[in-house]
């Protein structure tokens, strides 16, 4: 189970098919296509579909201060940030999303409490972040009984579609499919939920609070009943790319000390202008034969980098992983792109360069566990 945080084409004119003075074909009358059949060919491209290709047992993983939201100044252009986020992270198949908080003790001291309904772009903008990301990667099916309406949410729907394997139209197949409990049958045989089909699917022996997401597994196309599972299990099994988890840290060590995956992170990038050059990193020995990686993260600075996320962490601070040392919390400080032409690089840039520089690595590591499989 899930938790979640709360112009038309100009028509042809009328002399475009005829020669001018000149002899010449006017530029916009095309050749007959498609042979003597005179049918035009169809040059539409389908849609890409995920295509799993065997269970997958390691996770991706970024994290990135919620302040980048505050350096954005209308709503319109936090809420397009945070859309720019959420599509890098559809894309590049990322499984966890870590929103820390990165800004002083002056200034969170001044903050208000969150209530249910309050909006929260200015006052608490890592809850912001979150909370679109959550309601993003959520199917649209789903959403309109998870996130009531919000103001944090208000111009949420002018945003692209993620478009995640797990967001199914009705009439997709999946044998796993995104759901929301409705109710407890009587009889105490089961559960209803909702997953975007037509009528309810049952899930027997299963007493689930309503309004509950869940993931289910069907056994077969057309079947009313369905099996729970985790939400770890499309990829595990099966290789499904499955959307990604919200996660919220009160400060940049927390992302480490509560990470979810038994034993940790078994590697973690910082990125900071003073790092080591991308190629340099990836051409290390170390990095050439990732077998036994499991878990990746790679963590993103705000307008003022890094250093200035330990600077305002006070576990940081007794470590004296302060200025440049900060570098020493990590397996590996990179530096994206050096030689940069613009003073700086924007997090949410940063996000799309560093998961495609990083793209190399992530599939020696998925090749290294098919062989080892």
């Amino acid at each position: 189970m899930h938790m979640i945080p709360g112009t038309s084409k100009d028509k042809k004119r009328k002399g475009d098919s005829k020669e001018g003075k000149s002899g010449k074909k006017s530029r916009t009358e095309h050749p007959q296509q498609n042979g003597a059949t005179g049918q035009n060919l169809d040059t539409s491209r389908p849609s890409a579909v995920f295509q799993p290709s065997g269970g997958r047992s390691w996770t991706l993983s970024i994290a990135l201060p919620g302040s980048i939201i505050a350096n954005a100044k209308s709503h319109e252009q936090k809420t397009f940030l945070a859309g720019q986020i959420a599509r890098a992270l559809a894309v590049f198949c990322v499984d966890e999303v870590v929103v820390f908080d990165d800004e002083d003790m002056e200034t969170r001291q001044r903050r208000p409490a969150i209530g249910e309904n309050d909006y929260t772009a200015y006052s608490h903008p890592d809850h912001f972040l979150a909370h679109l990301l959550s309601y993003l990667e959520t199917p649209p099916h789903l959403r309109k009984t998870l996130f009531p309406m919000h103001q944090n949410l208000r111009t949420a729907g002018t945003l692209p579609s993620l478009d995640m394997p797990h967001h199914l139209r009705a009439n997709e197949w999946c044998e796993y499919r995104e759901g929301i409990t409705t109710a407890s049958l009587a009889d105490g045989s089961g559960t209803l939920v909702d997953v975007g089909l037509p009528g309810y699917l049952k899930l027997p022996d299963a007493d689930v609070p309503p309004n509950t997401r869940v993931t289910v597994h069907l056994k077969d196309e057309g079947s009313k009943e369905a099996g729970a599972a985790s939400p770890d299990t499309p990829r595990q099994d099966r290789g499904y790319y499955w959307g990604f988890n919200v996660r919220q840290c009160n400060n940049l060590t927390d992302v480490f000390t509560e990470c979810p995956f038994d034993g940790g992170y078994d590697i973690s990038f910082g990125t900071s202008e003073r790092g080591r050059p991308l190629t340099d990193v990836l051409a290390e020995k170390s990095l050439a034969d990732p077998r036994g990686l499991q878990h990746i993260l790679v963590v993103f600075g705000g307008v003022a980098g890094l250093e200035t996320a330990a600077k305002n962490d006070a576990s940081c601070r007794q470590m004296g992983l302060l200025g440049e040392k900060v570098k020493e919390l990590f397996d590996v400080w990179v530096n994206l792109l050096p030689g940069q032409g613009s003073r700086t690089i924007r997090t949410e840039e940063a996000v799309w360069l560093g998961l495609m520089g990083l793209r190399p690595f992530i599939e020696l590591v998925g090749r290294s566990h098919e062989l080892n499989s």
